[in-house]
């Protein structure tokens, strides 16, 4: 909702002498307003997005909740209550790395996004790489769902590590030829780690192209 920068604070006191030390008296300068306190305090209706809110502290669901039921809070260090001027309209991301309380979840509708398919992924590349060859990002695109579908896998490449990968690709000038395999064997791309961020999972990946290697 907001932050008391007392950092700041600390340290224009300590250079009061500058202005008189006018600044320091109004602790209002040194309030940061976060999201929250902006979409209440907005004179039109706005959309709020909190996004990964399984990595927050644990009563930060819970905290959340009773602001947004009330639709205002108080602002200790300035002795304000702050209300909505209107009601945003509140999205909210998990990643469904921790669960979230029950109680937050009974007051949340539900959608679950599934992981894009092939089409869609390649229009979200281009926006990103508008520039970028067919023929690489054909290459590029099966490499990744090959790595992504391999079973055994714990953290699977998600779309943040594919752009990555292809911007070193090009950063790199990767040839096409590195992505191909002619006979149609399973191989390590250029730049794994890009798209494994897991010690186990290359072990496993390497291990599966050895097998994949030796079999044929």
């Amino acid at each position: 909702m907001y932050e008391y920068d007392a950092v700041s604070r600390l340290r224009d006191s300590q250079l009061a002498d500058v202005d008189g030390g006018e600044r320091v008296k109004n602790i209002h300068n040194y309030i940061v307003k976060g999201v929250l306190w902006q979409a209440f305090t907005s004179e039109q209706p706005v959309a709020l997005l909190i996004d990964e809110i399984d990595k927050a502290d644990i009563e930060f669901p819970n905290d959340l909740l009773r602001e947004i039921d009330r639709m205002e809070f108080y602002c200790y260090e300035t002795r304000e209550l702050i209300k909505a001027k209107t009601r945003p309209l509140v999205f909210i991301t998990s990643n469904n790395e921790k669960e979230l309380p029950d109680a937050f979840l009974r007051r949340c509708f539900f959608h679950y996004i599934k992981f894009p398919e092939a089409p869609v992924m390649q229009q979200i590349v281009d926006v990103h790489f508008p520039g970028l060859k067919k023929e690489l990002l054909g290459a590029a695109m099966k490499t990744f769902y090959d790595v992504r579908n391999l079973p055994g896998i714990k953290k699977k490449p998600s779309t943040s590590e594919l752009l990555d990968w292809i911007k070193l690709l090009v950063a790199e000038d990767i040839p096409l030829k590195a992505l191909q395999s002619t006979d149609d064997k399973i191989s390590v791309p250029p730049l794994v780690g890009a798209l494994l961020k897991n010690e186990q999972d290359v072990t496993l990946f390497e291990k599966l192209v050895f097998m994949n290697q030796r079999g044929r």
